[in-house]
């Protein structure tokens, strides 16, 4: 998997947030690795900086319950902007 993007952002992130993400506990300093950068989301799907595609399988811990841009939640947030 191709995430040279990833790497470059989170090198760039980490000059500005502490551990380079917005969470100690994701900031991967205990298992290393990367972080992946999520660039868009729909659904079930978020695709990361490098055009990888992901299930998400853990919908932000409820805010995202329904997916990332879901369409009755778009349609009714819509509804009441207008």
């Amino acid at each position: 998997m191709n995430i040279m993007r990833s790497k470059k952002y989170f090198e760039l992130s980490r000059k500005y947030i502490p551990g380079g993400v917005n969470s100690p506990v994701r900031a991967f300093g205990a298992v290393g690795g990367t972080p992946v950068f999520i660039s868009e989301g729909k659904g079930a799907f978020l695709v990361d900086v490098d055009g990888n595609r992901y299930l998400d399988l853990i919908n932000a811990w409820g805010p995202l319950i329904l997916g990332p841009a879901a369409e009755d939640v778009v349609d009714a947030k819509q509804q009441q902007v207008s």
